[in-house]
């Protein structure tokens, strides 16, 4: 059976509604959650990007049955390896082993704050490969000391290591990611339902690990205010992953996207409150092979009916059509 997760999106809201807007979809039902991780929102009207780690840990302690996920982090630029498996290790006991740590190469939006420039995507991957192998081997309770080719480690070691180590997905937009998440990851993560993205994962040794996707929604009993509300903060989504991955703030997106329109962001964003638009959006993922699919609700005001909408009619739908 398909899960469907629900998305804290720090873009969109403030620390301490994002843990109340988690805590209230646990109680709807959602299967899992999962968090972005991010310095500056996508676009000005967004308004929010509060440190993600510290709401992770406050999500961890008001809630009790909900996954917890990173949506995901970036461990070579903004943060040090070390150091992303210091904050995991300490989720995962802080959530009683409801944890799994996403990573990714990064986008120049978060990453560039700390300086020395925005690496080309060859070098990214590199390096998200490196990081990969010094977390795992700080999960496995070594003292390690590392010289690699991007990263240095000297006499580190995790002090507080739950039973379980988190598991680790890794995003993918191409076959150079795939094999590093089929090879290193234990689940993969995208936000296309590619097949193509899943075959390749699995060739690469993926098969029979989990798959999560992602998709962006607009609900509102106002059809016409959901689409609005979608343009004015998600219209950045269709630019795609080599896009979206080198803009380095909020202005180089709404430049970018000036001659989106709100027609064009009601094609790839389901809009409104007919739940089957949402069922049909939401299909292509499991029809890829993802079986795991979280939910973004546009608009941080907007968290609260959506979830209420979501419990009563969206995730029975969901269950039924999936």
């Amino acid at each position: 059976m398909v899960q469907i997760g629900y998305t804290m999106m720090t873009e969109h809201s403030g620390p301490r509604e994002l843990v109340d807007h988690v805590v209230a979809a646990e109680a709807a039902g959602f299967d899992f959650s999962v968090t972005s991780d991010h310095y500056f929102p996508w676009l000005d009207s967004q308004g929010h990007a509060p440190y993600a780690w510290s709401v992770l840990g406050a999500a961890a302690q008001a809630t009790s049955r909900i996954p917890l996920m990173t949506y995901v982090t970036c461990p070579t630029t903004r943060y040090h390896p070390a150091v992303v498996a210091q904050k995991a290790a300490t989720m995962q006991l802080l959530s009683q082993g409801r944890f799994r740590l996403g990573l990714g190469s990064g986008e120049n939006l978060n990453e560039h704050v700390t300086g020395g420039g925005w690496p080309s995507a060859s070098v990214r991957l590199d390096k998200l490969e490196e990081a990969v192998g010094i977390i795992r081997a700080l999960f496995d309770g070594e003292e390690l000391t590392h010289h690699g080719t991007h990263f240095d480690v000297t006499g580190a070691r995790l002090w507080d290591l739950p039973d379980a180590p988190p598991p680790i997905g890794v995003a993918v937009s191409g076959d150079r990611s795939c094999r590093l998440a089929g090879e290193l990851a234990d689940l993969v993560i995208a936000v296309e339902p590619k097949a193509e993205l899943i075959e390749s994962f699995d060739a690469y040794g993926g098969a029979g690990k989990p798959r999560v996707g992602q998709l962006p929604v607009s609900f509102d009993t106002d059809h016409d205010a959901a689409v609005a509300r979608a343009h004015d903060q998600f219209r950045w989504f269709g630019g795609g992953w080599k896009v979206n991955s080198e803009l380095p703030n909020p202005a180089a997106f709404a430049g970018a996207t000036r001659f989106v329109t709100p027609e064009d962001v009601a094609a790839g964003i389901p809009c409104g409150d007919d739940v089957d638009v949402f069922i049909d959006a939401v299909r292509p993922y499991a029809d890829a092979g993802f079986d795991e699919i979280a939910l973004v609700q546009v608009g941080g005001d907007q968290q609260e009916p959506f979830i209420q909408w979501a419990e009563k009619t969206l995730l029975p739908a969901l269950r039924d059509a999936l």
